[in-house]
């Protein structure tokens, strides 16, 4: 009845979600049983009913079929149980078996175990050998590079280390002895720079030893070089060169000593040449390059090398005090030079940036102007010119041996000009000395000839020509004294000497003769002129010796223009040239001539004073001896000799010597008698006196030396004459009377003189006449020259008052 009063609706609805839940999964069901309880009211027990009722159907069906397979199950429950004993003894069957298989699979699982080990042995090693094969070229790599480091080939073990870094580290980089290797990597680059550096460091210090070695060599080559460049060119002129002086045997010797000197030298230059890097291992400077190089760090090196190197120049400039003293001290300075920048030659081709030819060009440019300073500083004490010549030649060597390799050397060049003054000079004080001794060993009388032989070996070495003296018999003599051709002869030595610096100065031959007539005029008028003014002025050179001197310095004279011949046949320079110095021995030698002259003279009158000192008067005799004083007749004799050897002198240098001789005479008798300390004189020594006088008229009247016109010479003595005469003659009146007339006749007597004179004549009238004042013509005589006395005041004041 419950089921009939339900709704129509309702039943299906119920019906439905049953469906739903019985066919839907358990997850879903809570949306189905949602629905129970969103419906109409009771709807939820209606559910429960028809859910109870579902299931009562259901349990019925299960019933029906349990009951209709019931059998079925029995059947094969009493099936099993029989099965069940079968099954025991399958049991025990199988065990057995399985117990004798066990057994029997022991052996079996053994080996089966020893091949599963041996397999993976062998897979491990198969895994190890490729990783070996991996390996391994690292690792020769590796050991590679240890061996370089060991046989310091640097170089390539940087490359090895690239080669490992790029190729072969990134191979293997998983393996903990590539990480060891990788980080002992710059260690060992820091190694290798080091290493290097060091190895460049004891380079830089053998090659500052070594470095006079270098420049030895080289400059010898350059040496060697020029001689064979130079040989064929003296060749062709070595017949020039003997047949230029056919009287000088001189220019030829030196020739053939100089070819044979470059012969010599074109033989050694035969031998094996050695080049800078024969003597120079210049593997370090490389490697470390190289090295640089490749670690990237090149500048570091360049600017090391560079500042290093500099101050290896700077103590290469520097010298020893006394390295002018030999030349060796010279040598070592510039073959250390020449060897610093050899290698730095060398350097600058062999590489690329480590030194430029602006660093060379400045590094010389330094050098250049600090060895000109230490050059012109040091040869400035060089006394010796031969030092001076040796120094040039090394100058020379020096800078044609840096221009072979590219270096500008002018300022050399010009620096040997002032070296040449400097030369010149040293030879001038040289010759000085040569000259000083020819003076010295001179004997100063005509060169004695006793054969053809010695006269030709006189005039070989001297141009002399005097046709009148070849004409007359041997033995005979050469006007001039020995010192003339040694003269000659050293003046072309020093032409010869002069002529050396010349050489290898890369001058025209212009420049050359030029250089060698100016040092030659400054032997002649500087060295030669001052030895021989010396000479003129020593106290031992007599008159004799004066006049000789003036003889040799004519014949030197003459000898100056054979001097031009032959620098002109040493040069090729034609004396005609516009520009050609003429040598100035002319003056030279008149100048000396000239001094010789005036020597003569003073000596003569210095003689003349010694006799005049010897003159013993008797100022208060009453009488005079009837003959001349015995100092005054042996002066007159020795002026006689004196005068006949002043017959090779030119006749007006005689002349004028006769002359100067007569007056100096007369001024000495003039101031015997005038002078201060005599105070008395008597008429009898004024007698005597006039005797003294008239014998030196006399002499100036024989013409001691021709040429004088008349009684030119007398007038030497003529105050002296008019003075005596107007005392003699007591002729005061007409001294008097005429004094200041133009033809008076004692016109040369001066007032004062005459009263000087006068005063001491009075003086002894009153000490010699004690009884003059008793006779009457003593004291009119008195009286007189009172009288006189005091005319002759009147004329000295008026003079006075006049001037």
């Amino acid at each position: 009845m419950a089921e009939s009063g339900e709704g129509p609706g309702t039943v299906p609805e119920h019906e439905r979600i049953l469906q739903e839940i019985q066919s839907t999964d358990t997850a879903c069901v809570g949306p189905t049983l949602r629905s129970v309880y969103d419906d109409q009211p009771n709807a939820h027990k209606k559910f429960m009913e028809k859910l109870d009722a579902c299931i009562r159907n259901h349990d019925k069906e299960i019933e029906k079929m349990c009951n209709f397979h019931h059998q079925g199950f029995v059947d094969a429950i009493t099936e099993l149980l029989k099965v069940r004993t079968d099954a025991e003894k399958l049991k025990v069957q199988v065990t057995d078996t399985n117990r004798r298989f066990q057994d029997a699979g022991k052996e079996v699982i053994v080996q089966t175990e020893d091949i599963i080990r041996c397999r993976i042995q062998q897979r491990n090693i198969t895994t190890v050998v490729e990783k070996l094969q991996l390996c391994l070229p690292v690792l020769e790599m590796y050991s590679k590079l240890k061996e370089q480091m060991s046989t310091k080939r640097y170089y390539s073990a940087l490359k090895t280390m690239e080669q490992l870094e790029n190729v072969y580290f990134p191979r293997v980089s998983q393996y903990r002895f590539c990480q060891l290797m990788i980080e002992n990597l710059p260690k060992l680059r820091e190694d290798i720079k080091e290493i290097s550096m060091s190895d460049l460091k004891d380079f830089l210090e053998s090659i500052r030893k070594h470095s006079d070695k270098i420049g030895e060599t080289a400059m010898k080559q350059a040496q060697q070089q020029k001689i064979f460049t130079v040989t064929p060119q003296k060749q062709n002129n070595l017949k020039f060169g003997k047949t230029m002086y056919i009287n000088d045997r001189i220019p030829e010797e030196r020739n053939e000593i100089v070819l044979k000197h470059a012969f010599e030298e074109e033989d050694e230059n035969e031998e094996e040449v050695l080049t800078v890097q024969d003597l120079v291992d210049f593997s370090p400077v490389y490697q470390c390059l190289h090295i640089y190089s490749v670690l990237g760090d090149e500048e570091t090196f360049e600017n090391y090398y560079r500042k290093q190197r500099k101050k290896q120049a700077r103590l290469v400039l520097q010298t020893q005090s006394n390295m002018h003293e030999t030349v060796d001290g010279y040598r070592r300075y510039f073959t250390q030079i020449v060897g610093f920048f050899v290698v730095e030659d060398h350097i600058l081709h062999v590489t690329q940036g480590l030194v430029t030819r602006a660093y060379t060009d400045e590094l010389w440019n330094m050098a250049l102007s600090k060895i000109i300073a230490v050059l012109r500083a040091h040869s400035s004490y060089c006394t010796d010119p031969d030092l001076v010549l040796e120094l040039k030649n090394l100058i020379v060597i020096f800078a044609d041996t840096l221009q072979g390799y590219g270096f500008p050397v002018n300022r050399l060049f010009d620096l040997l000009f002032e070296i040449r003054d400097q030369y010149n000079e040293t030879l001038l004080k040289k010759w000085a000395g040569v000259f000083r001794d020819i003076f010295e060993e001179d004997n100063y009388s005509p060169i004695p000839i006793v054969s053809e032989e010695e006269y030709r070996a006189i005039i070989s070495k001297f141009p002399f020509q005097d046709p009148d003296l070849e004409k007359q018999p041997f033995p005979k003599k050469l006007p001039m004294s020995q010192s003339v051709p040694h003269i000659y002869i050293q003046v072309k030595e020093f032409i010869y000497a002069s002529l050396k610096f010349s050489e290898s100065l890369h001058r025209s031959s212009t420049e050359i003769d030029d250089m060698l007539r100016k040092s030659t005029n400054l032997l002649l008028t500087r060295t030669l002129s001052s030895c021989l003014l010396n000479l003129i002025k020593k106290p031992h050179i007599g008159l004799t010796e004066l006049v000789q001197i003036i003889i040799n310095t004519t014949h030197l004279e003459q000898a100056c223009k054979y001097l031009e011949d032959f620098i002109t046949n040493i040069t090729n320079i034609s004396q005609e040239t516009v520009h050609t110095t003429r040598l100035y021995g002319l003056s030279t030698f008149k100048d000396a001539r000239h001094a010789a002259e005036g020597e003569i003279y003073t000596k003569l009158n210095q003689k003349i004073d010694e006799f005049v000192q010897l003159a013993d008067y008797d100022w208060t005799m009453s009488e005079p001896d009837g003959r001349a004083s015995g100092y005054l007749m042996d002066l007159i004799n020795f002026l006689r000799s004196i005068f006949q050897v002043f017959t090779h002198l030119p006749g007006k240098v005689a002349q004028t010597a006769c002359m100067s001789a007569c007056q100096h005479l007369s001024t000495s008798l003039m101031q015997m008698l005038l002078d201060s300390e005599l105070k008395q004189i008597s008429m009898g020594a004024v007698q005597q006196f006039n005797l003294d006088v008239i014998q030196c008229e006399l002499f100036a009247s024989s013409e001691p030396v021709p040429g004088f016109q008349g009684d030119t010479l007398q007038l030497a003595f003529i105050d002296l004459r008019q003075l005596l005469d107007l005392f003699m003659v007591w002729d005061w009146s007409t001294y008097l009377a005429d004094y200041g007339q133009p033809a008076s006749k004692y016109l040369r007597v001066n007032p004062n003189t005459a009263l000087t004179l006068l005063e001491k004549m009075k003086d002894t009238s009153k000490k010699n006449n004690i009884f003059a004042q008793f006779r009457k013509n003593d004291r009119d005589k008195q009286k007189l020259i009172e009288t006189v006395v005091k005319q002759l005041r009147s004329l000295v004041n008026g003079m006075s008052q006049h001037t």
